[in-house]
């Protein structure tokens, strides 16, 4: 007969469910400095004695754990969180034991409350406070032998189990209780810890080739690193924290894309910045015609003065004319007649670009040649890349490799352009990614708006998946913006900015409200991937001052720097979306309205649970526009709203329950 091992079986808490815990442990939760951890596990144990749980953490480098009690939350499911404080990757585990001190004291009062004798039951708490009295040591030692003194003095009951249940006695046995049979979660998990602007960043998007103040098409032309200096200040003003570039290296010349992606380019046409590497060198060169490395390391130097830092885009990709082509030829999927696979996405292709073929019998050579691409950017001083297509790449291989370059640079932070099945997506968050590009770009109504953001903020993915909203990208301009005109792109603005902590748009042609799309698709017309445009900032139309005023509330309003604390709420009409988000710590709620209608006035009853925000259903509020700057009383659970897209499609209240000021009183006057 099989022999199966009894363990210890004086050891009755079990300890299941623990989260965060994804995939069973296999990769890290993520947080950004600033950010909690809250850890749930299911305890429980036979019968009905009285748990004790706490939560054990550390940083790397810490000689133990630290540990906080948990509470219960009910249906044995217990909680507690730690905070993260620095930049350094975390440990957590959980540890239960059933808690012979207040098991007893329960007990005994409750025999007491039915008028029962009691002597028995206070000699066998005396004797409990004794055993804790020999592990303590100091003070605490003092304290619980002349608690069991007390214990055992003759006295009425009632005195007994009051000192028994004194707030300093429980302290202090729960400080020194019997762990001896204590279970301990058989894992310990991880948090990977991120800097603060992981979990918080606007991000701006320019093609530095589109900075100067040439004409369209030509090379004479051809922005610099030098003219993106002169843009600096404007987008610090505008509130912009990353300045993203595409591709800054050399562009090949071997069938150059030309103007709306014409297969054929005509003679000094500049190319795709995507199609990577010519004469003057591939990954680690920059293009000659934006400037020099000290060109860059000024402009990144002048960037961190404002409080911006250059986010570069990583394409692993080749033109047929990049320098890995002829010095390491294994590194490409060769076809029977001896040409390389070029890109292509039947019936599409992409003649200009061959990809990587990561199947070689040299991929190791490969990856460490591409790690050491990110390293090189690292030592000049770059902390955010975006890489395009992830998803086109092993899996394994970004494991690998964001670990190994993290590593060196913990601070580092890798931005995901994949917009493909949801479990890849996820995958490539739980493999090291920052940040991840969403769906936000096609959710649209109401329905689709609320049902994605349940699943990215209450379902797993909020454990590693980053959402990073942007209404538009140079590959993507949706059917919403290229028809719903300027306040289509404002709706947008405003949902991306306020849905999500991390935010982005495709610079100069969201601003100017650039919708002219080739018909039948999401491209742009004149599309600024294979031209040099001229962006005329002072036309009218801009959404400069928007821009700029939407993300002064976002720095202002910490409700705003956290995706996870969104509340949906009711608006009797399809078209009025209408959600909360608060900040416990302030004890600031924020009212977010928006009509998702471009071309036509909404209005809505909202329906705001009073109650759960600390409203008198009997007294008005102030609520507070900070968009319009407009004020308004409003009171009782529900309240009219009227939102005419081409005045002013969206506001965000600031929630008063009382009046703060003489000013407020005028309004209630």
């Amino acid at each position: 007969m099989e022999q199966r091992s009894k363990g210890n079986g004086r050891q009755r808490v079990i300890i299941e469910n623990v989260t965060p815990r994804i995939d069973g442990g296999t990769f890290p939760a993520k947080r950004a400095v600033g950010e909690s951890v809250e850890v749930t596990a299911d305890i429980f144990a036979d019968s009905h004695d009285i748990i004790s749980a706490r939560l054990l953490w550390k940083m790397d480098g810490d000689s133990g754990f630290a540990e906080m009690p948990m509470r219960l939350l009910g249906n044995d499911r217990w909680s507690a969180e730690f905070p993260i404080l620095e930049l350094t990757a975390h440990s957590y585990t959980v540890v239960a034991w059933i808690d012979q001190y207040r098991s007893w004291l329960e007990k005994a009062e409750k025999k007491h409350a039915a008028a029962q004798d009691v002597t028995v039951e206070l000699t066998t708490g005396a004797q409990l406070v004794a055993e804790a009295a020999d592990r303590a040591e100091g003070a605490d030692r003092d304290f619980l032998r002349e608690h069991v003194g007390l214990l055992e003095t003759p006295q009425s009951q009632d005195l007994v189990l009051a000192t028994a249940r004194s707030p300093a006695l429980l302290t202090i046995m729960d400080r020194h209780a019997d762990r001896a049979l204590a279970t301990r979660y058989d894992k310990e998990l991880r948090v990977q810890v991120d800097p603060p602007k992981a979990g918080f960043s606007t991000w701006y998007e320019l093609f530095p080739r589109s900075a100067g103040s040439g004409g369209r098409g030509g090379s004479g032309g051809h922005g610099t690193f030098r003219d993106v200096q002169a843009w600096l200040p404007r987008i610090a003003r505008m509130g912009f924290d990353v300045l993203y570039f595409p591709p800054i290296h050399p562009i090949g010349e071997t069938f150059r894309k030309g103007r709306n992606n014409n297969p054929a380019s005509e003679p000094g046409e500049p190319g795709s910045p995507w199609a990577i590497g010519n004469k003057d060198g591939g990954y680690t060169a920059i293009n000659p015609s934006l400037g020099s490395l000290e060109d860059f390391q000024q402009l990144r130097g002048k960037a961190r003065e404002l409080g911006i830092d250059i986010a570069l885009d990583m394409a692993f990709q080749c033109s047929p004319d990049h320098p890995w082509v002829r010095e390491h030829p294994q590194w490409f999927k060769h076809r029977p007649d001896g040409t390389i696979q070029y890109a292509e996405n039947p019936p599409k292709k992409y003649q200009d670009i061959y990809p990587l073929d990561f199947e070689s019998e040299d991929w190791e050579k490969l990856w460490e040649a591409l790690r050491d691409v990110f390293l090189y950017w690292c030592r000049q001083g770059v902390r955010i890349f975006r890489v395009d297509n992830p998803h086109t790449k092993p899996l394994p291989f970004w494991q690998w490799c964001i670990g190994e370059v993290k590593a060196n640079y913990p601070e580092t932070l890798f931005l995901s352009e994949a917009f493909t099945r949801p479990r890849i997506m996820y995958r490539l968050a739980k493999a090291g990614f920052t940040q991840s590009y969403t769906y936000f770009t096609w959710r649209n109504t109401k329905h689709e708006l609320t049902t994605y953001m349940e699943e990215l903020v209450r379902n797993a993915p909020r454990d590693y998946f980053r959402p990073n909203f942007w209404p538009n990208t140079p590959d993507i301009l949706p059917e919403y913006l290229q028809y719903g005109g300027r306040p289509a792109s404002i709706i947008r603005l405003v949902l991306a900015a306020t849905l999500s902590s991390n935010y982005g748009i495709y610079g100069p042609v969201f601003e100017l409200v650039e919708v002219a799309g080739r018909p039948g698709s999401e491209e742009y017309l004149d599309s600024e991937k294979y031209e040099i445009r001229q962006w005329d900032l002072q036309r009218p139309g801009t959404l400069e001052q928007f821009i700029t005023r939407m993300n002064a509330i976002r720095r202002e309003h910490p409700a705003l720097q956290s995706t996870w604390n969104v509340r949906f709420l009711p608006a009797d009409n399809e078209f009025i979306l209408f959600y909360a988000k608060s900040d416990e710590a302030l004890g600031e709620t924020l009212l977010i309205v928006v009509n998702l209608d471009p071309h036509h006035t909404q209005s809505a009853w909202l329906h705001l649970p009073l109650e759960e925000y600390s409203l008198d259903p009997g007294k008005p509020f102030l609520v507070h526009d900070l968009l319009g700057e407009d004020k308004f009383i409003w009171q009782g659970e529900r309240n009219f709203i009227e939102l005419d897209p081409h005045v002013q499609p969206a506001r965000i209240f600031t929630l008063r329950a009382r009046l703060r000021s003489e000013t407020d009183f005028d309004y209630f006057m």
